[in-house]
């Protein structure tokens, strides 16, 4: 009987590599209904960022730090009033520590495909912006990540070594102003919306 337990679990493995090698080549998905997202209905703006992304699902401006003043307006602008300044959750959930509603947060195109599709309770579909707007505001989502380095799926593995969770700074001070959007450079993080 082990023998056969142990032939069965081994036959389920072999038969799961597969699965798990055409996970990557999966579409974009609605969180709530899986259905494939539609791509075309955010306005267009084309970076080295967003086609990277788009071919494999990581966000390629996790702490690039001369784009997150870009992504830290955007988030203040759009996000905040419901997850908080510091993505401490208020009347949306918080997004700064290693609790994520749908598990499926923990990686850049999980949390893209919530973002982007919308999800359950208030928040709708953020197809309005752009793609590059929405990695913007997801390193800076990430930037402002309170958790151990070691659940940071998002990083690599030269950032967790350098990795430090984020802490507010002295007087509860940040930035986010236009100005400091439109100071962070268009070559490295796209253009500053309008």
């Amino acid at each position: 009987m082990k023998k056969f337990t142990r032939r069965l679990l081994a036959g389920a493995a072999i038969a799961m590599f597969p699965i798990v090698a055409l996970a990557l080549d999966e579409p974009f998905r609605n969180t709530i209904t899986g259905e494939p997202l539609d791509m075309t209905l955010a306005p267009k703006v084309d970076t080295p960022a967003v086609k990277e992304f788009l071919e494999t699902g990581r966000n390629p401006y996790n702490e690039v730090k001369e784009c997150l003043p870009r992504g830290e307006y955007l988030f203040l602008s759009s996000c905040s009033g419901c997850h908080g300044h510091l993505a401490e959750g208020k009347v949306g959930p918080g997004l700064n520590d290693n609790y994520w509603t749908y598990p499926k947060n923990k990686t850049d195109k999980g949390m893209f495909e919530t973002v982007y599709g919308g999800a359950q309770g208030m928040m709708g579909p953020h197809s309005d912006k752009s793609i590059n707007e929405l990695l913007l505001i997801m390193a800076w989502i990430r930037h402002l990540y309170t958790g151990p380095a070691n659940t940071a799926k998002w990083l690599s593995k030269e950032q967790k070594a350098n990795f430090t969770p984020y802490v507010q700074p002295p007087g509860g001070e940040h930035g986010g102003t236009a100005e400091e959007a439109k100071a962070a450079p268009n070559d490295k993080c796209g253009p500053m919306p309008e």
